[in-house]
């Protein structure tokens, strides 16, 4: 199993996994994935899957949700606690509400009875996609301006952290037992560290790294 990485500079092309114990299944999956341009690999199994994956590029797992050696939620809980974002679109002979509920609050993004219609599954597999493309933007975004949070010295981030709830420079010193002056230099040291030229821009990327934060 390869660790997840952070996304490279360079665009790398998704990848549709495919995850199911039926080897005709897997085999027409993969047809109707190549024939549609995506490029796509398949496991017959969870855990060779864990082994041989790499969930840090961009993509999706197809899974089918009833396999031998673990089911599918199995696989999407061992995929959450390696980090990985990848969504999951669970395929199933034998759905259920209950089931497909407790798949949906765990985070797949779709939850596919078969037999299927294949233009179901493939939209299925675009939204996934897009939608991992967007959570691997955020995750980006988060960590450069972590990279420049981590930059700040102990004061600074008291500053920062003052200051983006409202204080003045006034109430900042008051509360932090410095001198207004002090705050000031601090204010400007961190706005430059931050790579912000206005207080609005400091509050947007705090407030942004602490929503992400909070939500993973």
């Amino acid at each position: 199993m390869q660790n997840v990485q952070p996304e490279a500079e360079i665009a790398v092309e998704p990848i549709v996994y495919v995850v199911d114990d039926d080897e005709e299944m897997r085999g027409a999956l993969l047809d109707l994935f190549t024939v549609t341009n995506k490029r796509a690999s398949a496991f017959s199994n969870g855990p060779e899957f864990l082994k041989a994956a790499d969930v840090g590029v961009p993509g999706c797992v197809v899974v089918d949700f009833r396999m031998p050696g673990g089911t599918g939620l199995d696989l999407q809980s061992a995929l959450a606690s390696l980090g990985s974002k990848m969504p999951v679109i669970f395929l199933t002979a034998y759905a259920d509400i209950p089931t497909s509920v407790r798949a949906m609050k765990a985070g797949a993004t779709d939850f596919i009875t078969k037999p299927f219609v294949n233009q179901d599954l493939l939209d299925a597999v675009d939204h996934a996609i897009r939608l991992n493309g967007e959570r691997r933007k955020a995750d980006a975004e988060v960590d450069r301006i972590q990279a420049l949070i981590d930059t700040l010295t102990p004061r600074e981030r008291e500053v920062m952290y003052a200051v983006v709830t409202g204080l003045m420079n006034k109430q900042v010193a008051f509360q932090l037992g410095i001198s207004e002056m002090t705050v000031k230099l601090h204010r400007m040291s961190l706005m430059r560290k931050m790579q912000s030229r206005s207080l609005a821009d400091l509050v947007r990327k705090v407030e942004h790294v602490q929503r992400e934060r909070n939500q993973s």
